[in-house]
């Protein structure tokens, strides 16, 4: 295991034994429902958040690639928060852990898997830069290292409880991929609890599509 991957182990294990991954952590009390679909693989994540630093909850991967599933705990813990007079910017450390099982033919028996990461975003109201990184351990399914950055701008500010517009570029790396860097222009949308994002990876043609509700 190089130094990068033994990182994002540590920082999964301070996500798991922090005080009892678009906000990756809601507001005290809140639940979240999270789908995400993107080139590789499709996911749903229902999270509880009970205290505003961390979140924890049930999450469903399957990664179409490699014909495998993941059924994980999994949790996020807000490492930082800065604020400005006209920015915010947020530091996330996650992680999950569970088993891993073959779909759509793959007979390879289950296996505990486990995965860590970080996401670090920066925003004002007309303009947003996000970092997010995974190391995904799977046993007999395999490894996965990835790390994806955007860039985007708000065509208008909206008001409070107004539909606010954003356009945005995803720079997306997975060096184990034949296509191991990527591009996706999306659009992303949100209103009152529900944000969604839509794009197309004009790399590898495949849509992108995400949508976060709280309630």
């Amino acid at each position: 295991m190089n130094t990068c991957h033994a990182l994002l182990f540590a920082a999964l294990g301070f996500v798991v034994s922090a005080e009892a991954l678009s906000r990756p952590v809601s507001y005290a009390g809140g639940w979240t429902l999270i789908g995400e679909s993107d080139r590789q693989s499709s996911s749903a994540l229902l999270h509880y958040t009970p205290t505003y630093k961390w979140s924890l909850g049930p999450r469903l991967e399957v990664n179409r690639d490699d014909h495998f599933a993941l059924t994980t705990l999994h949790a996020t813990r807000l490492a930082k928060r800065w604020f400005g007079s006209d920015y915010q910017g947020n530091l996330y450390f996650f992680g999950g852990a569970g088993m891993a099982s073959g779909v759509d033919g793959n007979r390879l028996e289950d296996r505990f898997s486990l995965y860590g990461g970080v996401m670090a975003d920066w925003e004002t109201r007309s303009l947003f830069t996000s970092y997010r990184a995974r190391y995904l351990e799977a046993s007999h399914f395999g490894t996965q290292f990835m790390h994806a950055a955007r860039v985007g701008f708000a065509p208008y500010e909206g008001d409070t409880g107004a539909l606010h517009t954003w356009l945005m570029l995803e720079i997306d790396h997975r060096p184990s991929d034949p296509d191991s860097l990527t591009a996706t222009p999306l659009l992303r949308l949100f209103k009152g609890p529900l944000l969604v994002e839509a794009g197309y990876n004009i790399t590898v043609n495949q849509p992108l599509l995400n949508f976060t509700y709280r309630f």
